[in-house]
């Protein structure tokens, strides 16, 4: 075994693979940006070295810079982890150069599966079952489109390199075609380097199942039952399971089988995941994964087993733990991955500080994976997830239980997250029966994303007795350190002349007023709350911090984060943001002109679509910018004409940052 490693990698997979090595004895080193220099997975680490600055292919993704810091540590091996260099043939060639062991399988293992096109090739070759599409060498636009009208649309347009539906467009008509190849490419050489595109048939409402296989380096290959992973949104996975519901012994047998003949083909070695649509009874191969999985915990989860542990071994040469026939599946595992993102906003990642993080508390039943601590930013540079709740139980329907009541406790404040996203999925009735496909999310999006919604009465009567208590804790505050304690100027009881004591409490709640009156009685308070009867409430301050308010007979734990004015009402499993009203400074805001288009999130234009004086039409793409290896396109809102650009292909943006006038036309 290793004395040490480095981990070519950061956040919340960094932080993962440190803890097995703490657990087994092995040394690990951490590298880090300079964006990353406070970060948590270099705080774990028993040693950290800087190796550049913020953006990934200036310092993360410069393989030969981590070489030189795993020759610096006197590391023996580097784990990748996932994304970045995992699956870069390069990299993991380099490492051999250098006598470093690169945890992971042979270099042509990688160069066979991380090309999609030669991965089919030799799938077919190995009798795994395939989706009819094209995979050939000819990559001109013509040639793209007339293979997608051979095969007959809808078609799926599918970068060959890379992962993580980045560089994957779904094409429903001809027409959508080429705007859909250009912008493809342009995020695969973005993302990944390579612009290399396939087109096969577009499955409709299939289910994504994963097989986890494992190989050695004396010949034994097995595989760790299989995972479902079909609640996808933009090709990217929200919430996984294991194992697949509904799925007969038959057919997880032949699936099993299919991968481990999948990992035989290509003399793999390590972790490895072999992707298959799943519809009718029937599977096809989709493309082999040559790195450790992000939904790998609900593997390790039915399993009782350590895949990192695993790697580990087996990069050091050591036989798998276990044969086939004594790999045990136990009970039912769910991963939902919280993000920093607005689903409000079409997901659009969220920048900021976490200034408040209470993940639920870790047992038997619920395991956190994260890489982020209350405080850390979450920034522009890199992929913008919290952490992966991953919950376990004895069945399906009680997994299912403890997902819906982790999620519940997971309080973060200080970004947008999915969280309530997460909260809906795990609640909706069809995803409790199974009945689950790739498009699910799009098809219930309205239900799953609805649309803003007023605070309800609890939330505004929790900030209420919130602000109530903070006064009165301010008023005891200055009467302890008066020199007359008793003097009704330190009280906070709102005491007016001729008139019961109140407080009027005025709440922003995105474009409305909200005003709670709050007055005093001898065992509590009596809340006037819009849109409603009066209703007595009282409101206690746990040694923790967080509120045990009783609204009207009904008793409700709740938590109020602030941030001056702001305020932020974490209860039943959703965050409520509300302002206490400054009219003075509501009176000097000025409303944000209609004819101005603005960068959504920080990011860089990577192409401008129109010129000054273009006359567009409702929905016309203008712009194209990236953030966090994403491509967003910025829209006509109406038709018009654009009557100012300005940026550039390549600059870089702010949020908020005017990208183009626009002016729109009469009605």
């Amino acid at each position: 075994m290793f004395d040490k490693i480095l981990i070519a990698n950061r956040g919340e997979i960094a932080c993962r693979v440190i803890r097995t090595c703490r657990r087994m004895g092995v040394r690990s080193v951490a590298v880090f940006s300079d964006a990353d220099a406070s970060a948590m997975h270099v705080a774990m680490a028993d040693e950290a070295i800087h190796i550049g600055p913020a953006p990934a292919r200036e310092s993360y993704l410069r393989g030969d810079v981590i070489l030189e810091a795993a020759r610096r540590a006197g590391a023996q091996a580097v784990h990748p982890g996932y994304g970045f260099l995992s699956e870069n043939a390069a990299f993991a060639r380099a490492c051999e150069a250098a006598g470093v062991v690169f945890i992971g399988p042979p270099v042509p293992a990688i160069e066979a599966m991380g090309s999609k096109v030669e991965s089919k090739r030799l799938m077919e070759a190995a009798g795994v079952p395939l989706v009819p599409g094209y995979h050939g060498a000819e990559q001109s636009s013509e040639a793209l489109c007339a293979a997608a009208r051979k095969i007959g649309f809808p078609v799926l347009v599918k970068a060959s390199a890379g992962g993580g539906g980045k560089g994957m467009r779904v094409v429903r008509a001809e027409s959508e075609l080429a705007e859909a190849v250009a912008s493809a490419r342009r995020e695969a050489e973005s993302s990944f380097g390579d612009g290399m595109l396939l087109i096969e048939k577009y499955v409709d409402q299939p289910r994504h199942v994963e097989i986890q296989v494992f190989a050695d380096r004396h010949g034994n290959v097995v595989h760790l039952w299989e995972r479902d992973c079909s609640l996808q949104r933009r090709h990217q996975k929200v919430i996984e399971e294991a194992p697949a519901p509904g799925l007969e012994d038959s057919v997880r047998a032949r699936m099993g089988e299919a991968g481990v003949a999948a990992a035989r083909a290509v003399g793999y070695v390590g972790a490895g995941t072999v992707e298959f649509l799943y519809s009718a009874g029937g599977f096809y191969f989709i493309e082999m994964n040559t790195r450790l999985q992000v939904e790998h915990p609900v593997t390790e989860m039915i399993t009782g087993r350590d895949l990192v542990e695993w790697q580990l071994r087996v990069a050091a040469g050591e036989r798998l733990p276990l044969a086939q026939a004594d790999i045990p599946r136990r009970g039912h595992a769910f991963e939902a991955r919280l993000y920093a993102e607005d689903p409000a906003r079409d997901f659009m990642p969220s920048i900021g500080t976490l200034h408040h993080l209470r993940p639920p508390a870790e047992g038997p039943h619920v395991r956190v994976d994260t890489g982020v601590r209350e405080g850390d930013a979450v920034s522009i540079h890199y992929d913008p997830m919290i952490a992966k709740l991953i919950v376990w139980d004895e069945d399906r329907p009680a997994a299912l239980r403890r997902l819906r009541a982790a999620l519940a406790e997971y309080e973060v404040v200080g970004v947008a997250t999915n969280a309530a996203f997460l909260a809906a999925l795990a609640g909706h009735p069809d995803f409790a029966k199974d009945a689950v496909d790739t498009g699910f999310i799009e098809r219930h999006r309205a239900e799953l994303v609805p649309a803003n919604q007023p605070a309800p009465a609890a939330v505004l009567g929790v900030a209420a007795l919130d602000t109530i208590l903070r006064l009165d804790e301010q008023a005891r505050g200055r009467a302890a350190a008066s020199s007359d304690p008793y003097s009704p100027w330190n009280a906070a009881d709102g005491w007016r002349m001729n008139d019961d004591n109140h407080n009027d409490l005025m709440f922003r709640d995105g474009e409305r007023i909200a005003t709670v009156v709050v007055h005093w009685r001898r065992d509590g308070w009596m809340l006037d709350l819009p849109d409603g009867p009066p209703v007595m409430a009282r409101a206690v301050r746990e040694p923790s911090g967080r509120l045990t308010v009783e609204l009207d007979g009904m008793r409700m734990a709740a938590t109020v984060v602030r941030q001056g004015f702001e305020i932020t009402v974490l209860l039943d499993g959703r965050a409520w943001k509300l302002t206490l009203d400054d009219p003075a400074a509501r009176a000097a805001e000025q409303g944000a002109g209609t004819g101005r288009l603005t960068a959504p999130m920080p990011g860089r234009v990577v192409s401008v679509l129109v010129e000054a004086g273009a006359v567009v039409t409702l929905g016309t793409p203008l712009m194209v910018l990236e953030a966090m290896k994403m491509e967003h396109t910025i829209r006509a809102p109406a038709d018009g004409t654009v009557t100012a650009v300005h940026f550039a292909a390549g600059d870089q943006v702010s949020e908020a940052a005017e990208l183009l006038a626009f002016e729109a036309a009469e009605a």
